[in-house]
């Protein structure tokens, strides 16, 4: 009986130590990061009343919302093997979207077990594209390796 309790115990210790780890979850931001886009009006960073923001991912082309009473947005690029994504912007009284084309090379990186390879962006760079309410777009950090730095200032 001794032996029983013993091995009993052992398989429970067991069990719970080998329970998953840090690594099956990944929450840190250590996954692929977005690109941080800041908003200027008259070359100082400005909430804008409502933009809609559309981005082509190659397959379709996906609404990422109308945020209002914002100074910056985050927006994820293509992860496939396009060297650009496209992203729409409109403001609410505007009817045309004006395109702006980003540019860049991809890096992956492998991160753990649980979040598997994310994807860095270097070199990226924009064009704008017929512009109606957007007026211009500044550079701003030209890598993307996580979502604390400004990528992009759209002028309005």
């Amino acid at each position: 009986m001794k032996y029983f309790k013993f091995i009993l115990f052992i398989l429970a210790l067991s069990s719970v130590i080998s329970c998953g780890s840090d690594d099956d979850i990944c929450e840190k931001g250590e996954g692929t990061p977005r690109m941080k886009i800041t908003f200027k009006k008259d070359n100082k960073v400005t909430k804008i009343d409502n933009v809609k923001i559309f981005v082509d991912y190659g397959s379709k082309i996906v609404t990422l919302g109308t945020f209002s009473q914002v100074d910056s947005v985050f927006v994820p690029l293509r992860v496939d093997e396009s060297p650009y994504t496209d992203i729409y912007v409109k403001t609410i009284t505007q009817e045309d979207s004006t395109r702006v084309r980003i540019s860049y090379t991809t890096k992956s990186i492998y991160v753990s077990p649980g979040c598997g390879v994310k994807r860095n962006y270097e070199n990226v760079n924009s064009v704008l594209s017929a512009p109606n309410s957007l007026k211009s777009v500044e550079q701003g950090q030209n890598f993307i390796e996580n979502e604390d730095k400004t990528n992009l200032f759209f002028n309005f």
